[in-house]
C-alpha cells in the first residue's frame, strides 16, 4: 500500500517501477498489484527475483503464513518477521538500475511506523543509505529522494488544528468534524491500530466517517 501511494503521488516523475520477489508470503500478490497499477499509469515495471534471500536469510516472513506470529504490530514477537537488511539490498539494486538507465533519483516508501521493529526503516538507516548512494555513484543519485521528505504524522496530532493541517495536505475538505476524526483516531490507536505515516489509511478513515466512500 505504501509503494502504491508513492506511485500515484509521484506519477509524473516515476520513469521506472521495480518490484523485488524475495520469497515472502505476500510477494505474488504484491507483484500482481504493482503490475496492475503501473499498467494503469503507463509506467514501465520490472520484477527482479532475489531468490537467494529465501535460501540464506532467516525470517518468519519467508517461512510460510503459519510461521508469522500474532500480536500487536510493534510487539516484541513481531521481530521474527524482520528480513535482515532487506531495504538495504533492494535500495542498492535500485540505485544501480537508476544509474544504468540514466536516472538520477530513487524513491522508496517504507512505512515510518515500522521503525519500532525494522532497523532498515529507521531514519538513521535512510540517512546512511542516502550518503552511500550519493557517494557510490558517478551520477550522485539524488539523496533528497530516498525518503527524507517531512510529512505530518497522524500519531503526532493532538487537536483540531493538526487534523485540519493533515486534511489540507491531502487535499480533503476541512469541516466541523475534525474533533470527531481526532477522537476516532485516538480510539482506534488505543486498540492497536497505527496511522503513523499511513496517509492512505487516514484518508480512507475520513471518507468512511463522512460517508464519502466510492465503491471499488
Amino acid at each position: 500500500m505504501d509503494s502504491v501511494t508513492l506511485l500515484y503521488e509521484y506519477r509524473d516523475r516515476v520513469a521506472l517501477a521495480v518490484t523485488f520477489d524475495y520469497g515472502s508470503n505476500h510477494n505474488k500478490r504484491e507483484a500482481a498489484c504493482a503490475a496492475y497499477h503501473c499498467q494503469l499509469l503507463g509506467i514501465k515495471h520490472i520484477l527482479i527475483p532475489l531468490n537467494f534471500m529465501g535460501k540464506y536469510f532467516k525470517s518468519s516472513l519467508l517461512e510460510g503464513a503459519e510461521a508469522i506470529p500474532e500480536g500487536h504490530y510493534a510487539s516484541e514477537n513481531m521481530k521474527s518477521t524482520v528480513v535482515p537488511f532487506r531495504n538495504g539490498i533492494m535500495l542498492a539494486i535500485a540505485c544501480g538500475i537508476a544509474e544504468s538507465n540514466g536516472l538520477k533519483h530513487v524513491m522508496m516508501s517504507n512505512h515510518s511506523g515500522d521503525h519500532a521493529i525494522y532497523p532498515d526503516c529507521r531514519q538513521e538507516f535512510v540517512d546512511a543509505m542516502t550518503a552511500a548512494m550519493s557517494a557510490g555513484t558517478y551520477e550522485h543519485i539524488d539523496p533528497s529522494s530516498v525518503g527524507n521528505g517531512r510529512r505530518i504524522l497522524v500519531s503526532d496530532m493532538a487537536g483540531r488544528a493538526s487534523i485540519s493541517e493533515k486534511l489540507r495536505e491531502l487535499g480533503l475538505e476541512i469541516g466541523e468534524d475534525s474533533p470527531d476524526i481526532t477522537n476516532k483516531i485516538k480510539d482506534m490507536e488505543s486498540k492497536g491500530y497505527q496511522f503513523e505515516g499511513a496517509d492512505a489509511s487516514f484518508e480512507l478513515l475520513v471518507r468512511r466517517l463522512r460517508g464519502d466512500m466510492e465503491p471499488m
